[in-house]
């Protein structure tokens, strides 16, 4: 599969080229914020720096951080650089926990959008033929309308289902001629479930691709995924705080995400020091933006764990490229002194046969010392195996699980669909220590 690349003069440019651009929109971004957020002002004199201390994007490094604290202190609007008057759409974070991070989009910001969309699409051989399902939450999550606008960019054929009702999304995926696909991955591998289950035959349908993003997935899935589906698996990245999706990119090549960075800056730091880590070191990702006019964001901290590569990738585009996230700081476990993230344990599931990529992490701790308890379906076929052989299978997912993450832990099997499917994010943890 080959495909185009929708902006060539900023996907294709040389570093230097991209370095004074960035330098540029960084110094107009820096004096934005100033004199226009109350807030940045105070943070930047607290730190000694002002405006005339940017000179270029080596210079970032003089900034504070801002972190989804910053903007949740700052609610609803006390980050904005722009009169409401000026402000054509907001969106917010789901606020699970305490009010919900808000952001604002410019008019111009939501071209910005449709762009780095555009190109994101353009990525994964998206084109004006398409039919793009789009079963990404509408509403004030910024999936959506962000894959929507940029569908429409390229001139494909939007159909804005939403999440949720997948007997509907099966219809309409036969009936319309769905090619592309855009929701979470775990949604992705439910609706391959529900084909399964359902009178459709998978060659009846004429999906070619899939956008995936909104949460942590690993490539043992992607391939899971491409195999049930029999289609192409893209990856995407973004945040609302920084845009929502379109940061950053898959390509045919699929060797790391491709940032957008005429229009966000990355940096790596130490998440414990917050110093810059050199190329290729992993390490917590922060981003400033670098044109958006309604929430420009100084370092925002990410959280999310990668490293960044520098060299032109096969497909031709010269943006630095983001390896797949391994997890997010916050996510991270921390069990009995050892560090884990959810996706350790779904690449060793996801390599075996007799495993679903369905699956529940239980901490708790019991007099004083914690546990890890995992819930993992079984395949059907090998569920109805004799109870001595589900022993055995369940010593030997316990056995190459605690051989990788160095770890003891209880392996409960489960039938087939009794672990909850999520129609968004799916829940992979359930951490007894926090509740109570």
């Amino acid at each position: 599969m080959k495909t185009s690349i929708w902006n060539r003069h900023f996907e294709t440019m040389s570093r230097d080229q991209m370095k004074q651009i960035q330098s540029e929109r960084l110094r107009e971004t820096v004096d934005r914020v100033y004199y226009n957020v109350p807030y940045y002002r105070a943070k930047m004199q607290e730190a000694g720096v002002g405006p005339e201390y940017i000179k270029s994007a080596d210079d970032l490094k003089l900034l504070p951080f801002t972190t989804k604290q910053d903007l949740r202190d700052n609610y609803p609007f006390g980050l904005f650089a722009l009169p409401m008057s000026e402000i054509i759409r907001l969106h917010a974070s789901s606020g699970t926990t305490g009010r919900p991070t808000v952001v604002g989009y410019s008019r111009r910001d939501i071209a910005v959008w449709s762009e780095v969309m555009a190109r994101t699409l353009t990525g994964a051989g998206v084109g004006k033929d398409d039919f793009i399902q789009i079963a990404y939450g509408y509403g004030l999550f910024t999936g959506g309308l962000g894959l929507h606008y940029g569908g429409e960019k390229v001139g494909a054929s939007v159909i804005p289902i939403s999440g949720g009702n997948t007997k509907r999304q099966l219809q309409l995926m036969h009936d319309f001629g769905s090619t592309v696909l855009a929701c979470t991955p775990s949604y992705a591998s439910y609706l391959a479930e529900a084909i399964d289950e359902s009178s459709l035959d998978r060659e009846d349908l004429k999906l070619k691709v899939g956008i995936f993003g909104a949460e942590p997935w690993t490539d043992n899935m992607r391939f899971e995924i491409e195999k049930k589906l029999q289609i192409k698996a893209f990856d995407i990245y973004g945040l609302s705080e920084i845009i929502g999706p379109g940061v950053s990119f898959d390509c045919e090549y699929q060797c790391g995400l491709h940032i957008n960075e005429d229009h966000f800056i990355p940096e790596i730091i130490d998440p414990d020091t917050l110093d810059v880590l050199p190329e290729g070191e992993l390490g917590e990702l922060v981003f400033s933006t670098v044109t958006k006019e309604g929430l420009p964001i100084i370092r925002y901290r990410t959280r999310d764990l990668t490293r960044l590569h520098y060299d032109t990738c096969k497909c031709g585009r010269t943006l630095v490229r983001m390896e797949k996230c391994t997890g997010r700081s916050d996510d991270m476990l921390i069990i009995r002194g050892v560090n884990l993230f959810p996706s350790q344990i779904e690449s060793v599931l996801l390599e075996m046969d007799e495993t679903t990529p369905h699956y529940l992490l239980v901490v708790e701790r019991i007099n004083n010392l914690d546990t890890l308890e995992l819930h993992v379906e079984v395949e059907d076929r090998f569920y109805q195996d004799k109870i001595s052989e589900l022993q055995n299978l369940g010593k030997k997912i316990k056995n190459q699980i605690e051989s990788t993450i160095g770890l003891s832990v209880n392996v409960k099997l489960v039938e087939p669909k009794t672990i909850e499917r999520s129609e968004g994010k799916a829940t992979r943890v359930i951490d007894k220590r926090k509740m109570g």
